[in-house]
């Protein structure tokens, strides 16, 4: 059978009162992983499938309370209201038991939960499409439906209990071993990663350490890895500008080289990083990083220095502006 077909399949067969509930339902067939990092607490979900823009839908987390993977064919509900079952106190085990029973349809859900605490929860629907099943480990889980074999979970677990490094990169090196081994029957399409800090600053927007998805891409896989890398590197350009601001500038300098590092090809790091160099009193060290970023790309970035400086990001002084567009090999006078 067409595998595009198994949308108004769905429909036709809900229509015929089968026990598919009727909800409009996405069908976000998938595989996924919840983990809690022992070490820093932070919790996290990452997730690959051939379904269109997978991440506002499957992973769901919030900084001192949980994280949440719902998929097959998915009640979104699970993911918030787990969520908020695990913020009153529940247990991940006692808040996925209390939503599956009031489930009108739990044979076609998969889910997975797991707590601040590491208590670690999942759920797989006897009506899940095969291959489906789930592996619940110390501190996460893996799960999967629709897949091209049973192999892609287990695979998952390994790969993330072998891996070394942030919750990002195992979680990571787990989407790549289920893909590996064979992910989902009918392709890849989307992915995405969240993870939240092990405890609640009262400012959401500051407790998501990454909050990545592709929504449509060949290899969503590897975008999602190179996403995160460019992550990294800006995280590591904020963490240069707070060396700064603190007077620590030999741990800024570490902080810029090793943002640049990795990734080279982001000249707007190298750019800010030195706007950050020169208006903290390392002129020298910035007037050679604005050389750099002029040889590349020359001209866009000559013509923002006055305009930053406009802006109070840079010394508004003629002399100063002109130093550093001087860098430019370009340069014949005022732009």
């Amino acid at each position: 059978m067409d595998l595009t077909s198994f949308v108004p399949l769905m429909l036709l067969v809900t229509a015929a009162g089968s026990s598919v509930p009727r909800e409009a339902a996405p069908l976000a067939h998938t595989f996924s992983i919840v983990a809690r990092d022992s070490a820093t607490g932070e919790m996290g979900v990452a997730v690959q499938s051939h379904y269109f823009s997978v991440g506002p839908i499957v992973p769901w987390a919030e900084a001192g309370v949980g994280a949440v993977a719902t998929q097959s064919l998915v009640l979104v509900d699970y993911g918030p209201k787990g969520l908020d079952l695990m913020r009153q106190g529940l247990t991940a085990p006692q808040a996925l038991a209390a939503l599956v029973k009031i489930d009108s349809n739990p044979g076609v859900r998969q889910v997975a939960m797991i707590d601040a605490k590491g208590n670690v929860a999942a759920h797989t629907g006897p009506m899940c499409i095969p291959d489906a099943g789930q592996h619940v480990g110390s501190q996460y889980s893996t799960q999967a439906n629709l897949m091209a074999n049973d192999r892609v979970w287990p695979a998952m677990a390994a790969a993330y209990e072998k891996a070394h490094g942030d919750l990002a990169e195992r979680m990571l090196q787990a989407l790549e071993a289920g893909e590996k081994a064979g992910g989902d029957i009918r392709g890849r399409q989307s992915a995405a990663i969240v993870i939240v800090r092990a405890q609640t600053s009262g400012k959401p927007w500051q407790d998501r350490v990454i909050d990545l998805r592709v929504e449509d891409h060949p290899d969503p896989i590897k975008e999602l890895r190179r996403l995160v890398r460019l992550r990294r590197a800006y995280n590591l350009e904020d963490q240069g500008d707070n060396f700064i601001a603190d007077r620590k500038p030999e741990q800024a300098l570490a902080a810029y080289a090793a943002a640049a590092k990795l990734a080279p090809e982001i000249v707007e790091l190298q750019f800010c990083a030195a706007v950050s160099m020169y208006t903290n009193g390392r002129e020298q060290q910035a007037l050679e990083t604005f050389r750099g970023v002029f040889a590349r790309e020359g001209k866009r970035w000559v013509d923002l220095v006055p305009r930053i400086a406009k802006a109070g990001l840079f010394p508004d002084q003629p002399e100063k502006i002109a130093q550093v567009q001087k860098q430019w090999s370009g340069f014949r006078g005022k732009h």
